[in-house]
């Protein structure tokens, strides 16, 4: 039967986020889906680089835990999981989740996988057949980088979640879908919304938009009156309640901390957006200045009157390539005139590497505790302690490995009142650069499958 309202919870916002978030979401109220976020850009290559070394390996390995803790709560409650912690490598991620049910004596489990997206291996052909994926932010094609990429992934949308879940997946583990799609699929399938109804798309993307970050709709990074927020050690994620008319509420659970308040959400909605009356997706482009917001109190904030445009013709293509090498060390100045001993250690460094003759594309200085966050808009102070964090950059290895073994010396040929060496001698390790393109929706396709136990 086609449901008027849903309700639609976050619980990771990125890899890395609280893990007691999903338990939460799942136990401390009543909920239909749980949507996990793992992905970002650089999150690919990482994934990429683990699957190079460990077939079995490239995805977000804290769904495995997660999914221990909430598979229980979504058997009894059948709520529905959709992520896209498959990274580049859902089949394997599906194997584990399905291993972890086996463990729980789980039965009847459907889960389904989206693939496709990964076209690292597909780029020559994709441009021999006239694709040439410029940067979208300097024009070079990918041709000049593809010997050096280490990941690519086009932007699927919410339309293979929604296969899945018509398949009768209760789990839904995607590679690099949009943040939006996972919110959005649920309320396309359960309200049975056209693929071109643009405004009601437009509405769940705007609602996959607040949901995609975790607790930043719910209090966490806020700019306004933070200290009043309560009982921040147990925020509560956020939870979108959808309606079939395309409105929707924002709220969380009772008895959680944070807040969900007009400003909260305000906050959410800026975030990484550039035009927003041009919002791009691969389902729609939504108008943000469209939507209309209403604090109802007690943690709940309506959104509505969003429009949306019909979508575009392409994909998003992430892609990222080896650009060189990095290394960063630190030291810590203390009082009295900690910035200027760290200025003072920072030139001696400087004149060193220049007499070695090293080579570096950027050598970049911080003063932690001075003006590493603000720059030279940073107030002037005398501060107790300043930490000077210099990093390098460059396509020369052997320049970058040097630069390590010339931090340690500063202790006894430097400034004095030093203390906070990091590390040892630091590493070099591989820059990993941007790449994003956009490619013809026609030229890929994804593959949904369900498989159960």
């Amino acid at each position: 039967m086609k449901k008027n309202v849903i309700k639609i919870a976050s619980g990771q916002g990125f890899w890395g986020d609280l893990l007691s978030a999903p338990l939460t979401q799942v136990s401390k109220g009543d909920i239909d889906y749980l949507m996990l976020d793992y992905l970002a850009e650089v999150t690919m290559s990482i994934l990429q680089k683990q699957k190079m070394k460990n077939p079995e390996a490239g995805y977000a390995k804290d769904l495995i835990q997660t999914c221990e803790d909430v598979l229980p709560f979504i058997k009894q409650k059948g709520i529905k999981l959709i992520t896209n912690g498959g990274g580049v490598n859902p089949e394997a991620a599906m194997e584990a989740v399905f291993g972890i049910a086996k463990k729980l004596g789980i039965t009847g489990l459907k889960i389904g996988i989206v693939t496709g997206d990964n076209i690292l291996m597909n780029i020559d052909g994709l441009i021999q057949n006239g694709n040439s994926m410029n940067n979208m932010e300097t024009g070079q094609p990918i041709s000049e980088v593809k010997h050096k990429l280490l990941s690519a992934n086009v932007y699927f949308g919410a339309l293979p979640i929604v296969e899945a879940l018509k398949a009768g997946a209760h789990i839904v583990i995607t590679g690099r879908t949009t943040d939006t799609g996972l919110t959005l699929a649920p309320m396309i399938y359960e309200f049975g919304w056209s693929f071109s109804d643009w405004d009601k798309l437009a509405a769940g993307t705007v609602a996959g938009h607040i949901n995609e970050c975790g607790a930043q709709a719910s209090g966490g990074n806020f700019l306004g009156d933070w200290e009043s927020l309560p009982d921040m050690a147990n925020v509560g994620f956020p939870i979108i309640e959808a309606y079939d008319d395309g409105s929707f509420i924002v709220t969380k659970h009772e008895g959680t901390g944070g807040a969900v308040t007009r400003e909260t959400v305000s906050e959410q909605l800026m975030y990484e957006i550039g035009n927003p009356a041009e919002y791009i997706t691969p389902d729609c482009i939504a108008d943000f200045t469209s939507i209309k917001l209403e604090d109802e109190g007690n943690n709940r904030v309506k959104v509505y009157g969003i429009t949306g445009q019909p979508a575009t013709d392409f994909y998003k293509v992430s892609a990222s390539y080896s650009d060189g090498y990095v290394a960063f060390s630190s030291l810590t100045y203390c009082a009295p005139d900690a910035y200027k001993k760290a200025q003072f250690a920072d030139s001696i460094l400087r004149k060193r590497l220049e007499q070695l003759g090293l080579q570096f594309d950027e050598i970049r200085t911080e003063y932690i505790g001075m003006n590493a966050c603000h720059g030279p808009i940073a107030k002037v102070i005398e501060p107790n302690e300043v930490m000077m964090r210099i990093g390098v950059r460059s396509r020369d290895y052997a320049s970058v490995e040097r630069f390590g073994k010339e931090i340690a010396p500063l202790i006894l040929t430097g400034p004095p009142s030093v203390t906070g060496f990091a590390g040892g001698r630091p590493k070099p390790s591989d820059v990993v650069a941007y790449f994003p393109a956009l490619l013809k929706k026609d030229t890929v396709s994804h593959l949904v499958s369900v498989k159960s136990i």
